[in-house]
């Protein structure tokens, strides 16, 4: 799964014991932040890997799968941002990229001249179910847990991001 040689001891089990005898303070909080940055590169990396070939980077594969989430394939380009995080000029050059290649295409908002839709087009949509399978195939690059250990783990990761301000529970869901 990694594109280079593994290391013969845990790089972060070092630091945390390091940590502790040099530094001190919540060698925990530490450990558990390299760690979870670490697996993003890590899932990043071998998600990267899969989408390559068909023309994709995770980002724009975020973003064809959006659209395809989308009651009616289309969303203002300012929803995208906000659903994907990501700031206006990052999300004009993904559907910049994405129209290049046929995948969306930009349409008038009918309501609000201000605003343009994105919307997906069956090549579009064919390509996401094909990055999806790619995707499926390497278990979305992350290895080595069982269904209730992935359960587990996105329901800890929720925790910290509702504290973070993330989300709230009692927000109804977007179309």
């Amino acid at each position: 799964m990694t594109a280079h040689r593994p290391l013969p001891f845990d790089p972060i089990a070092r630091a945390t014991r390091l940590w502790s005898e040099r530094i001190g303070g919540p060698a925990g909080t530490m450990a558990a932040v390299t760690s979870v940055m670490r697996v993003q590169q890590i899932v990043l990396s071998a998600v990267d890997q899969v989408l390559r070939p068909l023309g994709l980077t995770f980002a724009r594969y975020e973003a064809l799968v959006l659209l395809v989430f989308s009651q009616r394939g289309s969303l203002p380009m300012r929803v995208m941002g906000e659903r994907l995080q990501l700031h206006p000029t990052s999300v004009t050059n993904i559907v910049d990229r994405l129209e290049g290649d046929g995948l969306v295409r930009r349409l008038p908002h009918p309501t609000d001249r201000r605003t343009t839709l994105v919307e997906i087009t069956d090549s579009g949509r064919d390509l996401m179910k094909r990055a999806t399978e790619a995707v499926m195939e390497v278990n979305f690059g992350l290895p080595g847990l069982t269904e209730r250990q992935t359960d587990q783990l996105t329901e800890l990761l929720a925790r910290v991001r509702r504290a973070a301000g993330d989300f709230v529970d009692d927000a109804p869901e977007a179309p």
